[in-house]
C-alpha cells in the first residue's frame, strides 16, 4: 500500500539522516523524498512517498513525532492536497499532432523551448502523471524526470 508522509522540521544539519535512519533501521523502503525548507521560518518539510503495511507506517510515524527536532508530523490519514511532477524532453522532430489536447488534459505546459527540443511539464497526483508519463512515451522522449510527492494540508 501506497503512503505518503509529511513532517515538518527544524532545518538543521542531521535531521534528515536521522529520518532516514528510522525507514532503514525497519527495513523499510522510501519511494521518494523531498525536502525543502519553508520561507521565513527555521524549518523545513519532508515528504517521504512510501509502501508497506500499516502497523509499520503507525511505528514510523510514532517514532517521528519523538525525534527532538520535529515540530508536526502529517500522515495521508486526513486531508490533504499531493502534487508531483515531470519534466518530459522531446526532439523537435517529432510529430507533435494531439499534444495540445494532451497538454490540456494533463494541466501540462511548455516549460522551455530551443532549436533542438521542447520542455513538457505536468504537475498533478502520482497516478495521473504516472498516466501522463505514458502517454508522452508516443513522442519518443529523450528524457523524463520525476519529482518526489509534496504534500499539505487542508
Amino acid at each position: 500500500m501506497r503512503r505518503v508522509i509529511s513532517a515538518i522540521v527544524l532545518n538543521e544539519h542531521g535531521v534528515l539522516s536521522r529520518i532516514v535512519g528510522l525507514f532503514s533501521g525497519r527495513g523499510y523502503n522510501i519511494d521518494s523524498l523531498t525536502v525543502a525548507p519553508i520561507p521565513e521560518s527555521e524549518f523545513s518539510r519532508v515528504t517521504i512517498t512510501t509502501s508497506g503495511d500499516a502497523r509499520v507506517f503507525e511505528q514510523i510515524v510514532k517514532q517521528l513525532h519523538k525525534l527532538i527536532p520535529t515540530y508536526k508530523v502529517i500522515d495521508d490519514s486526513g486531508e490533504y492536497v499531493e502534487k508531483e511532477m515531470a519534466l518530459i524532453k522531446i526532439s523537435l522532430n517529432e510529430d507533435f499532432s494531439g499534444l495540445d489536447a494532451i497538454l490540456k488534459s494533463y494541466n501540462a505546459i511548455v516549460a522551455n523551448a530551443n532549436e533542438q527540443y521542447i520542455i513538457i511539464m505536468g504537475c498533478d497526483n502520482s497516478t495521473r502523471i504516472d498516466c501522463f508519463i505514458k502517454v508522452m512515451k508516443k513522442y519518443n522522449p529523450i528524457q523524463i524526470v520525476r519529482s518526489g510527492s509534496v504534500m499539505m494540508e487542508v
